[in-house]
């Protein structure tokens, strides 16, 4: 009887030589190559080098190895054949029943800081993938592992049946595709960025993205979800926050996260974002902490209560107490007191998470799912300035004016379209969001407001089509407003601002969110 071959050639070791000493016991003689043999070899497992089965000298650095007849026809033939039995005996080519291959670390290379080019293509594997479609192609007869996870659910099946069955042979190749589908995506998402910036938007798009975890439901229980990180995300993105405490993040919680997230990194001061249902419903920036999640909190008590919070800087234990106040579902910040993850701990299904900040290292593309289809644009990561904003009315604005319109301007780029955001002293106290006219969103705005809109700003995220909404904001005390100008009404709106010895400033950048 010829022995049952098992090639095993990894690049993530992990729990092989385990894996491979259960399989020695288990009948299989293992063939290896490079460093997972000297490894074997080392934990003395009897191992057979691909070299000693093929005849043929690993070559080219080690770039050739595996890519030889008597691999690929051990791999590739089919058992139920008699033609491929007969050609494989007439050319002295073993059956290979177990192919154990996990990637160069391509990913891995290319996060590195500083990879060349050159470092990068060394980390491309070739034989790798080909041995894995190889095996993955002949399930029936070959058993492919890409993922040391499932060594031992393999060694269990094989001491109890004797060999695995094609149920979880199918299950194993549907898993060895899909790691070489992704693993050719990091490659191909690479190096496109290497090309000359023509055009952002090449004519193929590939998104390789690894599931982290199922979650309970989606934005309602009669849905099924996921979470997926991409294989590279930036460091500041949700998907490398890290959970310190809490109840497991629900598909609302991961959405709504990410909106508090991305807006209070548009602020440098200690700032505090609330966000409900994905808009902010509070935003408060002072020179501390604690002050700065009052203004948040004071901005609409009533909306916070079982928000998200968003924090800038390192959260201390009298901000903590305060957050504590209130039902609160999820707190991220870049950092924690010992005395304030201490407090929190007091209310232990809060969800408290970590992360780095970084505008810098914000996600390049923006995506939004369609019927059929897939829109992708440019994500918006520019910091608000003044710098371009023009002066278009005859009065211009106090300091005091100018700091809260660029508060107010940063608050209302994250607000659903049609947005009004009215703030006073750097602190929200009106938000209309998501509707269908402008003056709509304003009224909501200003009634939020109510008294306190005597001495605000409005920020809205479009021009005015009409200038109704500058006469609301007047009526209710507004005293300067900002917006992208370009309406055909711009005249009339700048009028209306005079008429009523308000400023106006436009940006000449809109900013819809939809």
């Amino acid at each position: 009887m010829s022995a049952k071959y098992a090639l095993i050639s990894v690049s993530d070791k992990a729990g092989v030589v385990d894996f491979a000493r259960d399989l020695v016991q288990s009948g299989y003689e293992i063939l290896s190559t490079g460093g997972t043999a000297r490894a074997l070899q080392e934990a003395e497992v009897p191992v057979k080098s691909v070299s000693d089965l093929t005849g043929f000298p690993e070559i080219l650095e080690g770039r050739l190895k595996t890519l030889h007849p008597k691999i690929h026809g051990g791999i590739l033939g089919r058992r139920d054949d008699d033609t491929h039995r007969q050609q494989m005996s007439e050319h002295d080519i073993s059956p290979i029943d177990l192919v154990v291959v996990n990637l160069y670390p391509f990913a891995q290379t290319v996060a590195r800081e500083g990879v060349t080019l050159e470092e990068a293509i060394e980390n491309i594997d070739i034989g790798g993938p080909t041995m894995v479609r190889a095996a993955a192609k002949n399930y029936k007869d070959v058993g492919v592992i890409v993922n040391p996870s499932r060594y031992p659910q393999v060694i269990k099946e094989l001491k109890e049946k004797g060999s695995l069955g094609l149920e979880t042979k199918f299950k194993l190749a549907v898993e060895a595709f899909t790691h070489t589908a992704e693993y050719d995506s990091v490659i191909s998402g690479y190096l496109t960025k290497q090309l000359p910036e023509e055009t952002k938007f090449h004519e193929s798009l590939i998104l390789p993205y690894n599931k982290v975890q199922d979650l309970r439901y989606g934005e309602n229980p009669q849905q099924q979800a996921a979470f997926y990180r991409e294989a590279n995300p930036a460091p500041s993105s949700i998907a490398f926050a890290r959970q310190i405490q809490g109840k497991e993040l629900s598909f609302n919680n991961i959405n709504d996260t990410n909106a508090a997230w991305e807006l209070v990194q548009e602020y440098n001061e200690p700032t505090v974002v609330a966000v409900k249902h994905a808009n902010p419903c509070g935003v408060g920036t002072a020179s501390e902490l604690h002050e700065a999640y009052l203004k948040a909190y004071d901005s609409d008590p009533v909306s916070i209560f079982g928000g998200i919070i968003a924090i800038n800087k390192k959260v201390d234990k009298k901000t903590a107490d305060e957050i504590l106040k209130i039902f609160i579902e999820v707190i991220i910040a870049p950092d924690y007191d010992d005395d304030a993850l201490e407090a929190f701990k007091a209310k232990k299904d809060i969800r408290v998470l970590k992360s780095k900040l970084g505008e810098e290292n914000r996600e390049a593309s923006d995506f939004k799912k369609v019927s059929g289809g897939l829109l992708v644009q440019e994500l918006d990561t520019l910091l608000l300035s003044t710098d371009d904003w023009k002066v278009v009315s005859k009065r211009k604005p106090t300091e005091r004016e100018q700091a809260d319109l660029l508060f107010g301007m940063r608050v209302v780029k994250h607000v659903k379209s049609n947005a009004i955001v009215l703030a006073k002293d750097l602190q929200t106290i009106g938000v209309g969001a998501g509707q269908m006219n402008r003056v709509g969103a304003a009224r909501i705005a200003i009634e939020q407001s109510g008294e306190k809109a005597k001495g605000s700003i409005l920020a809205s995220d479009a021009f005015f089509p009409f200038p109704d909404t500058v006469v609301e904001a007047a009526k209710a005390g507004v005293t300067a407003l900002v917006q992208p100008g370009g309406s055909l009404k711009d005249k009339e709106a700048i009028e209306t601002a005079d008429s009523y010895d308000m400023a106006m400033l436009f940006t000449g950048r809109r900013y819809f969110k939809h």
